[in-house]
């Protein structure tokens, strides 16, 4: 990018940001002393310059003085960085906030719900330190849009808890979020589930809670054919209706999830898994509550295929703004660093959602493109 053009490409962005930054920046504890910059406009183009620039430090500060935007020090550039991650979380929100406004749109015809997809990936520090941090993500289908986050350190479990949910929601989920609690939680708020089914994680039973026989069941199944039964399961006192969809796999897909399986629980140090969860393997098991009527079974096997929508969403912001690995000491750096991050991929979206309206001669940030048809 040519240098000239940062200050009226800053504009544009600056428009999807609140007015009031100086006052957010002091309520964070961004700003707390007079003295020094105390712009957190500029304060913010720095550190984006550092963090989504890919410039370090010094770099950032010798750039900024030829830009005629600011006079500082790398090492008061790192300290104002430290201080930064409520700051940066509160502007994150608000455009987060801001393109669920945009994005109230009809719900996916296919299903007639609005789909959304759950899942976490690793953050690793550089060196032996393994990991440190974990991005828990909600993905919204078909607008490809993040409408949750959590940034935790390597402790943070994967939870369907950690999410607030909708009537009207389908939420698809991998097998890490299979707990009766999570599942509860999405049905008693009046949304749906869709999610890969871990059976030792997430015991079921029949419709009335009668003993239900899994593996007779599936060995009826024969080669891609695809079953599904009622089952249930119980928490806090209260049984919730469930389906269980299933497909044999080839024989192909199945051994290598075999050895998959065998890997896995040789690297953990578990021992042998049993013959039941080796068996197990050969089959692709999906649990939703969604009714027959809406969704048959091969269906709900098609739809869980999505999830992989969010992997590809984790692969880019890994890929692009280097989102996996923290180049950074300090745990409250690091964590700030990280959620620059995820406040410059949230930028990066309402580029994505504006840039077919711009124009030869420039666009309005504040004339909002019309969203309200987009599918």
């Amino acid at each position: 990018m040519n240098d000239t053009a940062l200050p009226e490409d800053w504009k544009i962005l600056r428009q999807w940001l609140p007015d009031d930054l100086d006052a957010r920046a002091r309520k964070t504890g961004f700003m707390e002393r007079a003295r020094g910059l105390q712009d957190a406009e500029r304060w913010l183009r720095l550190i984006l310059m550092h963090v989504a620039g890919g410039l370090s430090l010094q770099q950032t500060a010798v750039r900024a003085r030829e830009l005629g935007l600011a006079r500082v020090t790398s090492v008061a550039l790192f300290k104002r960085l430290r201080k930064a991650e409520r700051w940066l979380a509160d502007l994150t929100q608000y455009l987060l906030a801001d393109h669920q406004r945009l994005f109230r749109v009809r719900p996916q015809k296919a299903t007639g719900y609005q789909l959304r997809i759950i899942d976490a990936t690793d953050i690793q520090e550089l060196g032996d330190t393994g990991t440190s941090l974990r991005v828990h993500y909600s993905l919204r289908l078909p607008q490809l849009s993040c409408n949750h986050y959590e940034l935790t350190d390597d402790h943070g479990g994967e939870k369907l808890g950690r999410f607030k949910f909708q009537p009207g929601e389908l939420i698809l989920a991998d097998r890490g979020y299979s707990h009766r609690a999570g599942v509860a939680s999405v049905l008693q708020a009046g949304a749906q589930v869709l999610l890969r089914w871990n059976p030792a994680t997430f015991p079921v039973e029949g419709p009335q809670g009668e003993p239900w026989e899994l593996l007779a069941q599936l060995r009826k199944l024969r080669m891609r054919e695809t079953g599904h039964w009622r089952v249930s399961f119980i928490f806090g006192n209260q049984r919730y209706p469930l389906r269980l969809c299933a497909r044999r796999k080839s024989r192909t897909k199945a051994e290598r999830a075999r050895k998959k399986a065998l890997r896995k629980a040789a690297r953990n140090q578990s021992g042998t898994p049993d013959s039941q969860s080796l068996e197990l393997t050969a089959y692709v098991l999906v649990l939703t509550s969604v009714a027959q009527a809406e969704l048959s079974a091969t269906q709900v096997l098609e739809l869980y295929r999505l999830r992989w929508q969010i992997e590809l969403a984790f692969k880019r912001l890994k890929s692009l703004l280097a989102f996996g690995h923290v180049p950074k000491s300090s745990d409250q750096s690091a964590k700030s660093w990280m959620q620059a991050k995820i406040l410059t991929s949230r930028l990066i979206e309402r580029v994505a959602l504006c840039g077919r309206f711009f124009s030869p001669w420039g666009y309005d940030g504040r004339t909002e493109p019309g969203v309200a048809g987009v599918h």
